[in-house]
């Protein structure tokens, strides 16, 4: 058997050819298509813009801001106390026969709160002056035998003793009658007492508290850059928790430094004739310390500088951005008072986080809005 072989064949197939082509063409469209923008840049592109690096300024809205003069104010929170505080003691040792008042009754000064029994008192003051009139006997007699030439001199200043020893006796008889009366030292509200009819008190002890609150001393701590500020003599508003405001007056600025807070006592004098307005409660204290040119600005305008500096960011008459550092003055709800802008200003309210300093903008004003500061 004979083995023929034969060598296969295969014709090209033209329409293969032509799709091969055709992929080839769609791709070098594409690429061109792509890279257009580089190789055949448009006329808008290759225009530079004005705010450098071949790109369009931001548009930002900007709001005309004018310095006003406004009215400083030292800001704290202190405490009400009262103008008297005091402890009430027994003078003298013995039973307590009456308690004329009651713990919360207002009293003047010198009032009596309460007596103590005074049998021993009076029975001493009776020995006691039973004891002078012997001794004046004594020394009328030594005087006039001396006058005789029948006694001596010194029998006479031996009498003069004792009876100036009587009379001290007397006398302090006397100012023990008087130590049996507790009173008030001062005019004010008897915040406690513990005596009760029938006790025993010892001469000395504390039997009860009587508070001055008319007027009232409301006391703030100040900060070391804020005491150069205050001075005696200010008019200050006080609000205390309670709703009640009143107008007061600085009475007391410290010169020594508190060594835990580093602050500065400040006491305010509030009239309180009423006495309203009870001791130890809370109060807000408002001081006026002067004026200054600010502005009122929003806290959202409000930016840091590179170097962590507050500031605000304007546009200057060439609409280029600029950077002024500020010092807040005051706040309001509304807003902030600062300064560090010049009188007038085109403050940038909407943008500000997408410009630096030294660039030029697209300024374009905000609508007026009524009522800014106040």
């Amino acid at each position: 058997m004979s083995e023929t072989t034969e060598r296969l064949s295969f014709d090209t197939d033209k329409g293969a050819s032509r799709s091969t082509w055709i992929a080839a063409a769609l791709v070098l469209a594409i690429t061109a298509w792509m890279g257009s923008g580089f190789i055949l840049p448009s006329e808008e592109a290759q225009t530079p813009g004005e705010g450098g690096n071949g790109a369009a300024p931001v548009a930002v809205t900007v709001t005309p801001s004018q310095a006003e003069p406004v009215t400083l104010w030292f800001q704290a929170e202190g405490q009400a106390l009262p103008d008297r505080d005091t402890s009430i003691r027994a003078e003298a040792s013995g039973d307590v026969a009456e308690v004329l008042v009651s713990k919360g009754a207002d009293v003047t000064g010198g009032a009596v709160i309460a007596r103590l029994s005074a049998r021993r008192a009076e029975a001493d003051l009776t020995r006691a002056r039973e004891e002078l009139a012997r001794a004046q006997r004594e020394f009328d007699n030594a005087s006039e035998l001396l006058d005789r030439g029948v006694a001596t001199a010194d029998r006479v200043s031996q009498a003069r003793a004792t009876l100036a020893a009587a009379e001290a006796s007397v006398a302090a008889a006397e100012d023990a009658i008087e130590s049996l009366e507790v009173t008030a030292p001062f005019a004010g509200r008897i915040e406690t007492l513990t005596l009760d009819p029938g006790e025993f008190v010892q001469a000395g002890a504390e039997v009860g508290r009587i508070v001055d609150n008319r007027p009232l001393t409301v006391a703030i701590q100040v900060p070391q850059q804020a005491l150069g500020r205050l001075r005696n003599g200010q008019t200050a508003r006080v609000s205390f928790i309670t709703g009640e405001e009143r107008e007061g007056t600085v009475s007391f600025v410290g010169t020594s430094a508190s060594a835990e807070t580093r602050t500065f006592l400040a006491e305010i004098d509030v009239p309180n004739s009423d006495g309203a307005i009870p001791a130890g409660i809370s109060a807000e204290i408002r001081i006026p310390t002067g004026e200054a040119e600010a502005h009122f600005v929003q806290p959202s305008t409000v930016s840091l500088s590179p170097e962590g500096r507050l500031g605000i960011k304007a546009v200057d008459d060439a609409d280029m951005v600029t950077f002024h550092p500020i010092e807040i003055v005051r706040a309001e709800i509304g807003g902030l008072w600062v300064t560090g802008l010049p009188d007038m200003a085109r403050i940038i309210t909407v943008g500000q986080g997408f410009v630096n300093e030294g660039e030029t903008v697209d300024p374009s004003q905000a609508p007026d809005r009524a009522g800014q500061g106040g």
